[in-house]
């Protein structure tokens, strides 16, 4: 395998350059003194930054246009074989990384490489850690899978010799990784596309925890279910944030404001009272993802000061809980739920938020989540008052698998949940407006470009 050394720079061709994370990346790899060029189907604002920086970019992709003299060709796991560029530079013999190997080269580089992972909190959680450690002034490096206005995007290339991820179990690309130090939120069934069962998911798990080495750090959330199995026999001091009583770091004396933004005191497992903290983003859900970040903030000897006061500045990321604007009256929020779990937090945190009624327009993501999770997503979006349902949004499939949003119509109104599916945009956006009143909370929902929908009506 190809070896990235910051101490030796060499020309990098980036195949869907544009990503959230491979833009990322290049955007580091270029600070630290190496040429980059690479390709995607569109032009971004993120390809538009590094194209700025002095990244040469093309965006015809039915061909090649690998420069002479490039040293490793980096593309994602949406890249098929025969892709032109992945067929020339197999013929021209240049090396190839995934974008995952490449990360893993990429942490390598510094002392403190930390990971974190999860079915879902990465990017909020990644992102309070990086408030934390910018209030605490470690200038860290910091390679996020959102925008983060803080930062102002999605990487902040630092000076010093830590480095923060989030890790991506999908594929199992967070096998690929070097961590000093991991953060493990929550293990889920997720992915079924790729992992055959919760089993398999919770043994890819395990192997990432194994990655850890012998002085290595793993915060991990005690409540996860038959925990003591994942973590028996590693090497790696281990720290549980939980529930439990038994935790390392609990959450006690949890209060809500109006907008659902929780306080609470950290308390360590003597109950001993270390520091009172206030978040800036609503939900239950936050808390912990709160408390993860303050156990290894802990450990990376930052004071509470610095973590009580990065966590108040946290207001969120794009498309988590993001309020986008009122129209008529009407509240629209934004959130990137796309998971049964995702969805019970988001909407758990919206009925403490101001409003009348909350209507949720869901757009599933992918065949094979919505088939595998059918039956929890009705219960998840059962918590709203009325649930608009749009269109499969496919990603990286196609589909063959005879199933529908219409399908989860169905369960939702045999449960009792008013309920509506159409196939376009424009629908939906009709209907709201004639339906949603004044007090009302719209969140629209998923990972695909559902956010479409409230943008357009607030533009009205």
């Amino acid at each position: 395998m190809y070896h990235i050394n910051f101490k030796n720079p060499c020309h990098i061709y980036f195949i869907g350059i544009g990503g959230i994370s491979m833009s990322g990346l290049a955007e580091v790899l270029m600070k630290e003194g190496f040429t980059v060029s690479g390709s995607d189907s569109k032009e971004s604002p993120l390809t538009d930054h590094l194209s700025s920086l002095g990244a040469v970019i093309f965006y015809d992709q039915s061909i090649s246009h690998i420069p002479q003299g490039t040293d490793v060709v980096v593309y994602t796991a949406a890249i098929h074989p025969e892709h032109p560029e992945i067929v020339d530079a197999t013929k021209r013999n240049i090396p190839l990384l995934t974008r995952a190997e490449l990360l893993g080269q990429l942490m390598r580089n510094y002392k403190t490489a930390i990971n974190i992972a999860g079915t879902h909190g990465k990017t909020t959680t990644t992102s309070m850690v990086t408030e934390i450690l910018l209030a605490a002034n470690t200038d860290p490096t910091i390679s996020v899978g959102g925008i983060l206005p803080t930062i102002g995007g999605n990487i902040r290339v630092g000076g010093s010799n830590l480095f923060v991820t989030e890790a991506c179990e999908y594929t199992n690309s967070f096998l690929s990784f070097y961590p000093t130090m991991e953060v493990i939120l929550n293990i889920e069934a997720d992915h079924l596309d790729f992992f055959k069962d919760i089993d398999d998911i919770r043994h890819s798990f395990r192997l990432f925890m194994e990655k850890l080495p012998k002085d290595g750090i793993l915060v991990i959330n005690g409540d996860i279910h038959n925990l003591s199995e994942l973590i028996n026999g590693l090497d790696c001091e281990i720290i549980t944030v939980g529930h439990g009583e038994s935790c390392d770091y609990r959450a006690s004396n949890i209060s809500y404001n109006e907008f659902a933004q929780a306080s609470f005191d950290v308390t360590d497992a003597s109950n001993t009272i270390l520091g009172h903290i206030q978040l800036s983003v609503p939900g239950e859900h936050n808390v912990y993802n709160a408390l993860a970040a303050v156990a290894l903030c802990k450990k990376l000897n930052i004071s509470m000061d610095a973590i009580v006061s990065g966590l108040l500045n946290f207001h969120g990321t794009q498309r988590r809980f993001e309020k986008k604007g009122v129209v008529n009256g009407i509240t629209i929020i934004d959130d990137y739920a796309h998971h049964p779990q995702e969805i019970t937090a988001t909407l758990t945190a919206a009925k403490k938020y101001p409003h009348k009624k909350i209507w949720c327009i869901f757009q599933p993501h992918t065949y094979t989540r919505t088939k595998a999770l059918l039956t929890d997503f009705a219960k998840a979006l059962s918590l709203a008052d009325e649930v608009v349902l749009a269109k499969i949004y496919p990603a990286r499939e196609t589909d063959d698998l005879g199933i529908s949003s219409d399908n989860i119509r169905v369960l939702l109104e045999q449960a009792g949940t008013s309920a509506h599916y159409f196939e376009t945009f424009e629908e939906i956006e009709k209907f709201i407006l004639q339906h949603a009143a004044s007090g009302d909370l719209v969140i629209t929902m998923g990972a695909g470009d559902v956010v479409k929908i409230g943008e357009d009506l607030i533009s009205k």
